[in-house]
């Protein structure tokens, strides 16, 4: 193995990539660069039942949109291709069958039937079936059956498995980077299987053996991988090659802090847990995705990065360069990260606020039949005036429809709040004022106004409170007289006069 630093992100095709799954990739990626290594996408597909169509095209747009590219995968040779695992199914029988010459590995010809009547037998006496060391010598395998019958049961193509014969005693020791040292009993192994009747090898002889040949010096894996470790271990000293260092992440938990996030806690708290929208091919189901919902991908990123790791500083707004730089697996968190949706929000209010005025317009015309591309410069001085207080473009329409239309009704708290008596007359007052006022700029209505209620000696709020619930309908929005700039004198003075005759 070099010693070039080379991670590898590995998906199987069978879904949408949650968004647990994008952290994954996001911490090997930020690994990789933070030493100059090289980022390896590779699909896992040995397991051809359970392949869904699509789900490799959504992996790589999704870690396209979250700006996490690979360096090398699926249209990318680095030389350790090909990258699909479907594709390098030839590579893996000569591994097992090296296994099964140095004596780690055997043939096991039980049927399904028959392990399903061994589980059902030990339930029944309230244990647990395990095919180990306990057992293996009464069942049918290469271990316990004559080698004449094993040739002949192989000669006639009899259904068979090769399993990893696990040791009887003794007890793995390894460490992780994250979680410190390990120790396994190896008495509570089982024998896994390792290359299946199909043909195709599983998830763990394929994993070991394209992390040799890849040459991957680390694995940084979820939480959910820590029982497997112990067989992985095993199998790289059965073929006597160094092992990668490994890293195994904490689970991203429920709001509440219980249990591992699914697609359930975001359907009914209202958030993804997808990257991108997914329909399901077999129910047409469509789940949400952080793209479609409005989020940027410095969002998921900037949340996503927190979610488990911590810089060891109060600093929360990460550019992806400063996470690279920061990042540290030896700052990674043992126990599960909560995920928080409003934090998630808060995220995408700080990268809307930052973004162009103009890519901001373009996206808030595009979401709305009543705008144009016409209106784009009036549009852009709007998302000016209006984003600071909105988490999406979305909320954009509630928060400055006033620009675009005149109120059809007027809040009921804010009737009683800002109309009193007298505010009649001085709203025929003020409206004869505009009339007068130059509309050149918010700052000249904004002092000829302020000199006119001065001037009548009156509360500022008296006036003010009015005139803003009649050009916007409620006591909200932005600066009144950037309002009024914005949609000048006429509208502003039909507005004030709608209002008079709603309180006439």
């Amino acid at each position: 193995m070099s010693d070039s630093i080379r991670v590898r992100f590995a998906p199987s095709p069978t879904g949408p990539l949650h968004i647990g799954g994008v952290r994954t990739a996001l911490f090997n990626y930020l690994f990789a660069k933070k030493h100059n290594g090289v980022f390896v996408l590779r699909i896992e597909d040995t397991d051809q039942s359970r392949f869904v169509p699509g789900a490799e095209e959504y992996i790589t747009e999704s870690l396209s949109w979250c700006r996490i590219p690979f360096d090398e995968g699926p249209g990318k040779d680095g030389g350790y291709g090909p990258y699909r695992q479907s594709e390098r199914q030839h590579l893996y029988k000569k591994y097992a069958d090296e296994l099964i010459a140095s004596g780690h590995a055997y043939y096991a010809f039980d049927s399904n039937e028959e392990l399903q009547g061994l589980r059902k037998t030990a339930e029944s006496k309230g244990e647990s079936f395990i095919y180990n060391w306990h057992n293996r010598m009464r069942l049918n395998n290469s271990l316990a059956l004559p080698e004449k019958e094993v040739q002949n049961l192989l000669d006639t193509g009899v259904d068979y498995v090769i399993r990893f014969k696990s040791p009887s005693e003794g007890a793995i020791v390894f460490t992780d980077l994250i979680r410190g040292t390990i120790e396994i009993d190896c008495s509570l192994l089982d024998d896994k299987v390792l290359f299946k009747s199909d043909g195709m090898p599983t998830y763990h002889l394929a994993n070991i053996v394209d992390d040799h040949l890849m040459e991957i010096s680390h694995v940084i894996r979820g939480e959910e991988w820590l029982p497997s470790l112990a067989l992985h271990h095993q199998l790289y000293e059965a073929f006597a090659w160094t092992p990668p260092k490994f890293a195994h992440l904490p689970l991203i938990l429920k709001p509440t802090g219980k249990g591992k996030l699914s697609k359930r806690d975001g359907d009914k708290l209202g958030f993804p847990v997808f990257p991108l929208e997914w329909t399901d091919h077999q129910t047409g189901d469509l789940s949400r995705g952080y793209r479609e919902d409005g989020y940027f991908p410095e969002t998921v990123i900037n949340f996503l990065a927190f979610l488990g790791w911590n810089p060891g500083t109060e600093q929360e707004i990460f550019s992806l360069e400063e996470l690279i730089n920061a990042f540290e697996l030896e700052r990674v968190h043992k126990g599960g990260a909560r995920f928080d949706p409003d934090k998630t929000r808060w995220y995408n209010h700080h990268y809307l606020q930052q973004q162009p005025d103009s890519e901001l317009a373009g996206a808030f015309i595009a979401s709305r039949d009543e705008l144009g591309v016409d209106q784009m410069l009036y549009t852009e001085k709007v998302v000016g005036l209006i984003k600071e207080r909105a988490h999406f473009v979305s909320e954009f329409w509630e928060l400055g429809h006033y620009f675009y239309v005149a109120p059809d009704s007027f809040d009921t708290k804010g009737l009683k709040k800002a109309v009193k008596d007298d505010t009649p007359n001085l709203l025929r007052e003020l409206s004869e004022h505009i009339s007068s006022v130059s509309f050149d700029s918010a700052k000249t209505i904004r002092q000829s106004i302020r000199d006119w209620i001065e001037a009548k000696e009156i509360g500022f709020g008296k006036v003010m409170m009015p005139l803003r619930l009649s050009l916007v309908g409620a006591l909200q929005g932005p600066d009144v007289f950037d309002i009024m700039s914005m949609i000048g004198r006429d509208e502003s003075l039909s507005r004030v006069n709608a209002l008079l005759n709603t309180i006439d």
